[in-house]
């Protein structure tokens, strides 16, 4: 099904024709055990913590067929697609280079847990491919990077990182959770394997936590035998609420594409705003490169009101439609201070040097009639 749309993949990428008895939506399998033709190797039996029963596999089949790729693995979290990949790509004494804005917990699970495995990494710019080499060690073994960055929504020079990778024989990891591949395919420009925190946009209705890994077979083998051993595998009825919710997420993301960019436009020519950020907008740093690998720019964006954390917490707090809430991804507008939730992990020196600011406001926008949104910031703005 190369050839279909998003949109189209989406509803029917892989989907059994027929289902079970017949059956247009595919059933959960919750049981556990399966009998085992004669010769089966272990990693082959059909068994829950081994992320192979029929309800893992259709599952498995859709995330590919999203990211145009060989294969797909379900984890119970984003973290444990990212903890997982890692494990699978790095041994002890190995060296990583990863970009140095980073969602929080993956910036957590390297700060406070690398060296427990015998792991050492540098932080790079993704925008400085003049400055990879340098960091790049005889131990180096992989690159992983987020396509738009939590949650400053920059974008890096991305398939300048998948080249840099190939030339030097490392493996290339990106999280996309933020782009989603309605907007952005990463294994098209050369990415090895992509990871989502399945939680956000890939459900979009906040009622699940899983992750994603997807890429090439042999890759994505390696991660699954890996995830075997952690037992990080998701639960049957989480899967199949997953697998609903992609069905719908094209339709979510252009919505939210769209009413993001509206929104940052409007909170741009508000004076009450001294910075917005979203790679929708001309005055972004990364506009153009976003414009060029992108179908569209995401519904993240994050903004600095004038008058400092104060004015933030005001805000926040005099809006109606948006949650105060540290996910983000739903179907419903929510909105936070990294500093005290996503990010919080981080000392404040580190998200300063970042850009991570106690005012930045990040908002994940939903799919509520964009004029309201606007009518409901406009009124807060004032009210604040």
């Amino acid at each position: 099904m190369d050839e279909d749309r998003i949109e189209t993949l989406a509803v029917h990428g892989g989907e059994r024709r027929p289902g079970p008895e017949g059956s247009v939506v595919y059933p959960i399998y919750q049981g556990t055990v399966y009998s085992v033709p004669t010769g089966t190797e272990y990693h082959d039996l059909r068994y829950i913590r081994l992320n192979s029963t029929p309800s893992q596999a259709y599952l498995h089949d859709k995330l590919a067929a999203l990211e145009g790729a060989e294969a797909g693995l379900a984890t119970a979290s984003g973290m444990a697609a990212i903890s997982t990949a890692l494990h699978s790509v790095l041994r002890s004494g190995d060296h990583l280079l990863v970009g140095d804005c980073l969602y929080g917990g993956t910036h957590d699970f390297l700060t406070h847990h690398a060296a427990d495995f015998g792991w050492s990494y540098t932080f790079i710019d993704p925008h400085r491919p003049d400055t990879w080499d340098a960091a790049r060690t005889p131990r180096t073994k992989a690159v992983l990077v987020e396509s738009i960055t939590n949650p400053l929504v920059r974008v890096g020079r991305l398939p300048e990182v998948a080249e840099f990778a190939r030339a030097n024989g490392l493996v290339s990891l990106i999280d996309n959770t933020f782009a989603t591949p309605v907007n952005f395919r990463p294994l098209s420009v050369g990415f090895d394997l992509v990871l989502h925190s399945a939680t956000k946009y890939l459900n979009g209705h906040s009622d699940i936590v899983a992750g994603a890994i997807v890429g090439g077979a042999e890759h994505v083998e390696r991660t699954r035998t890996t995830a075997n051993h952690f037992g990080g595998s998701l639960d049957p009825h989480a899967g199949f609420l997953l697998a609903r919710g992609l069905k719908t997420l094209a339709l979510r993301v252009r919505a939210q594409n769209e009413n993001a960019l509206r929104l940052a436009e409007f909170l741009a020519a508000r004076p009450e705003i001294e910075q917005v950020n979203h790679p929708g907008l001309n005055s972004h740093p990364d506009h153009a490169r976003a414009s060029e690998l992108f179908d569209g720019f995401g519904g993240m964006l994050s903004i600095r009101p004038a008058g400092g954390v104060a004015a933030a917490q005001e805000l926040i707090d005099a809006l109606r439609l948006p949650l105060d809430a540290p996910s983000l991804g739903g179907v419903e507008t929510l909105i936070t201070r990294p500093a005290v939730t996503s990010h919080a992990g981080m000392s404040p020196q580190d998200r300063l040097a970042l850009g991570i600011t106690d005012d930045l406001v990040r908002i994940s926008v939903g799919v509520e009639a964009p004029e309201d949104l606007i009518d409901d910031f406009e009124r807060a703005l004032a009210a604040s």
